[in-house]
């Protein structure tokens, strides 16, 4: 775990992330909150590309609760089956469904802790939903920022819920709406985990991390 950087930096830093990208975007894709919903949590221990895959003919015929209840759950696994865990996947799919209409008229509710009692919705999760569709500066937290976030010093943290804490904390406000896919994005293609790409990396002379390849 680097030491923990100023504010100063982290403002340079993210000022960089800005300049080479100013509106960074999830890659999963989806049509509304649901379907978003459903993608997110198709995605776990899946990469976003097998996902998208997956999901196009899925969300064609059933971009609603109700339609994915229709679909049932046979109907779900016809389409997801190339995912991991993709039998449980598709159970929790059906349940989040019905819970969506029993409890909230069909809709996504935009509640951290109302999203995280659907089934196969975690923080991560719903942080996700937050972000991207109701547009909350929320940090949704996975390997990639784990990662990244200890490496550089951007937001130390000894679990993800801490490093969420450390980036809401220490990253400046105007740069709190796409944190995360700034950091999730430079995880994923320059701060990688076993072959960090240290020559190429665009925060290369403000990162905190001892082991630099370079």
């Amino acid at each position: 775990m680097a030491k923990q950087l100023s504010f100063g930096t982290i403002h340079e830093i993210f000022s960089r992330f800005q300049a080479r990208c100013a509106e960074p975007e999830g890659e999963l894709e989806h049509t509304n909150a649901f379907t978003l919903v459903v993608a997110v949590a198709l995605s776990a221990q899946a990469t976003d590309k097998g996902v998208n895959k997956a999901t196009r003919g899925l969300f064609a015929v059933a971009d609603t609760p109700q339609k994915m209840l229709d679909l049932g759950e046979e109907g779900v696994i016809e389409h997801i089956k190339t995912i991991g865990l993709y039998r449980n996947k598709a159970k929790n799919v059906i349940k989040l469904s019905r819970r969506l209409i029993d409890e909230y008229g069909g809709e996504v509710p935009s509640s951290r802790a109302a999203m995280q009692t659907l089934p196969g919705v975690g923080r991560k999760t719903a942080n996700v939903v937050l972000n991207m569709w109701f547009r909350h500066p929320a940090q949704a937290v996975d390997t990639h920022i784990d990662r990244v976030g200890n490496r550089t010093g951007i937001a130390p943290g000894k679990d993800v819920v801490a490093v969420e804490r450390a980036i809401e904390d220490n990253v400046p406000v105007e740069f709190a709406q796409h944190a995360h896919h700034w950091l999730i994005l430079h995880g994923r293609y320059t701060c990688k985990a076993r072959k960090p790409a240290c020559s190429e990396c665009l925060i290369n002379d403000l990162c905190a991390w001892e082991e630099k390849t370079t």
